[in-house]
């Protein structure tokens, strides 16, 4: 007789999708971005595990999610408008990140996983250094 006391990792996917919830809506539109991008560097590592031990269910999973934090996201989060050359050429990047995902996907191709995550990775500890720097600002 299977109760929900029997299932602890049950649980734990209930605090951590409340944690996650809870984390979006006390964070600032800088921290946001940032767990987008983490969002997407994990679900890249967790396709490239599944990839290697052959779960295909889940590796496809995991490159949807990643395409869809870009296209829904990261791309949908550019100010076109403001945000000039510079959000042209992200918006170009992430563009070129979701056909190389799907390419990989499409090929059990990890090189690619590989690629998207050397160009997306840079992004992310640039933005993540802006954020300490901003955050040290605002303390003194």
């Amino acid at each position: 007789m299977s109760t929900p006391f029997n299932r602890p990792q049950h649980f734990a996917n209930a605090y951590r999708q409340i944690g996650v919830e809870t984390s979006v809506a006390t964070a600032s539109p800088h921290h946001l971005v940032l767990m987008l991008y983490d969002g997407f560097l994990e679900s890249v590592g967790r396709a490239r595990l599944a990839m290697a031990g052959g779960v295909i269910e889940q590796k496809c999973a995991q490159i949807t999610r990643a395409v869809r934090i870009l296209e829904e996201g990261l791309i949908a989060g550019l100010d076109m408008v403001s945000g000039g050359e510079i959000a042209l050429n992200l918006r170009n990047l992430y563009r070129y990140a979701v056909v190389q995902l799907t390419r990989s996907n499409l090929r059990n191709d990890p090189a690619l996983l590989n690629e998207v995550e050397r160009l997306i990775r840079p992004l992310r500890d640039a933005w993540a250094a802006i954020g300490a720097k901003l955050a040290h600002q605002e303390a003194a």
